[in-house]
């Protein structure tokens, strides 16, 4: 969370290079736990996944060979140990074999384990037992909070393996969720939500940390150091009336070279991005925090709720009264 305190407004900060601002932003990153499930299944099995639009879906293998399909035409096949992060989630399935029909995750019979954290078991007495897959499985809120539009960047299948080399930090969780997984011990479904979260979070850092596969926008953007002042000042002080002079300041460019250099790079003019960004915020701060909508009016420089509103709705296309029901969605 950005603190906005009117001494942290107060006190000038130097400029950030490209790699503080990753991590400055970053900071904003909330991947939040909506539903977990604990599923022991027995060959064959196919089970489908309709996410909701909004929400991420983690899966981690602790044993047994499972294959991820319906995103795009590669089939994942995911072993042991393996976990897998679809930040925007979309409907998929897993599967025992490639070809098998799957079967609506919400058809399967669960059992409480504690709050939000299921167990199913599809192992009928007949099948064979010897190539049973345990699967634990999260749809989660997923907020990039001030990195909101890197969320459409990302591709759709994030894979922990192709981050292990760079980041071997992950390989103890991944082992300890794959104990928790098997051995079921007291208190194992909240530990391993919690585990599943900084996984998550992980794989999307190292994404992040690795050049974001060279997507444009975005990472030129932080990698340009004049853009990158730009947009670390808007990030700390989104409150701020800034004009386009004011932000081309900050880089040392030229009105017209900075607004020009921002619309080809960024893809929308400078004062768009800071109004998307406000109003982004504003969507977290009502939304998961809470905030009374006149509070987070005043915070965003607005001088009156029915100004945020109008400019709130335009850009997130529904009131901020809407905000709240949404998310308990």
């Amino acid at each position: 969370m950005l603190d906005h305190s009117s001494k942290s407004l107060a006190t000038p900060r130097p400029a950030s290079t490209s790699s503080d601002l990753v991590s400055e932003l970053l900071l904003g990153m909330r991947l939040t736990g909506v539903q977990y499930r604990r599923m022991e299944l027995a060959a064959p099995f196919g089970i489908r996944f309709g996410t909701m639009a909004g929400r991420a879906q983690f899966h981690f293998v602790a044993a047994g060979t499972v294959f991820l399909r319906g995103l795009g035409e590669t089939v994942h096949r995911l072993e042991a140990g393996d976990a897998v992060l679809l930040p925007r989630g979309g409907a998929h399935d897993l599967v025992s074999a490639p070809d098998l029909p799957s079967r609506d995750i919400d058809s399967f019979e669960t059992t409480e384990l504690c709050h939000c954290v299921c167990a199913i078991e599809a192992c009928p007495e007949a099948s064979c037992r010897s190539k049973d897959a345990l699967v634990f499985s999260g749809c989660m809120e997923f907020d990039l909070g001030g990195m909101h539009p890197l969320i459409g960047l990302m591709p759709e299948v994030m894979l922990v393996g192709t981050l292990l080399a760079r980041q071997p930090e992950i390989v103890p969780m991944l082992q300890a969720m794959e104990r928790e997984v098997c051995m079921e011990r007291a208190g194992s479904a909240g530990i391993l939500a919690r585990l599943a979260d900084v996984v998550s979070a992980s794989i999307v850092r190292g994404w992040v940390e690795c050049g974001c596969d060279d997507v444009r926008g975005w990472l030129e953007a932080l990698r340009d150091p004049r853009l990158s002042r730009a947009i670390g000042a808007l990030h700390r002080d989104p409150g701020r009336n800034w004009t386009v002079e004011e932000l081309a300041s900050e880089t040392g460019s030229s009105r017209s070279a900075f607004a020009e250099r921002f619309l080809t790079v960024i893809g929308q003019t400078p004062l768009r991005y800071a109004t998307e960004l406000r109003m982004r915020l504003a969507a977290e701060w009502i939304g998961r925090d809470r905030m009374p909508i006149e509070t987070a009016a005043e915070r965003l420089g607005y001088g009156s709720q029915a100004a945020f509103s109008r400019a709130f709705k335009r850009v997130m296309g529904h009131p901020p009264g809407a905000v709240k029901g949404m998310r308990a969605a």
